[in-house]
């Protein structure tokens, strides 16, 4: 009989409106800093992968442009640049893309094709660069021409 008693007199006291009106506020008061942040977080990386594919993207258009020697006559572009930054038209600054050439070991002709491009987070993090180079390279072996 006495413990209904307290039961009754707590519900009563507190109730559904009672001492716990403010809490929801200040705990999205307290947590809201965090969440944003987290939130910022998340973008950026998605940014950042985004970007990272776009330069894998552009390095391997223009290595299959510069690998094959028939594709020139066959392309929409001038030159492997402009293959490769046909992968690129939203990343601003547009990427730098270099070639180079040589022979490998065993004779092979090779074309590597480097895309380069300065990422900048929305954000500046502590700890982290606001500016962060990335750079992707694409070897291919040269095709063999084919007389016609």
């Amino acid at each position: 009989m006495r413990i209904v008693c307290v039961r009754k007199f707590v519900a009563r006291r507190v109730g559904r409106n009672g001492p716990r009106r403010g809490v929801a506020v200040i705990e999205l008061a307290v947590l809201l800093p965090l969440l944003i942040l987290l939130f910022a977080i998340a973008i950026d990386f998605a940014r950042i992968y985004y970007c990272s594919l776009s330069l894998t993207n552009c390095a391997r258009a223009g290595a299959l442009y510069a690998s094959d020697p028939s594709t020139a006559d066959e392309s929409p572009f001038a030159s492997f640049q402009a293959a490769a930054l046909s992968d690129a038209t939203n990343l601003s600054p547009q990427p730098t893309i270099t070639k180079t050439s040589g022979i490998d070991a065993s004779g092979g002709f090779f074309v590597t094709v480097t895309a380069d491009h300065v990422f900048r987070t929305m954000v500046k993090f502590p700890g982290v660069p606001r500016d962060i180079p990335l750079q992707r390279k694409v070897t291919m072996y040269q095709s063999a021409s084919v007389p016609n």
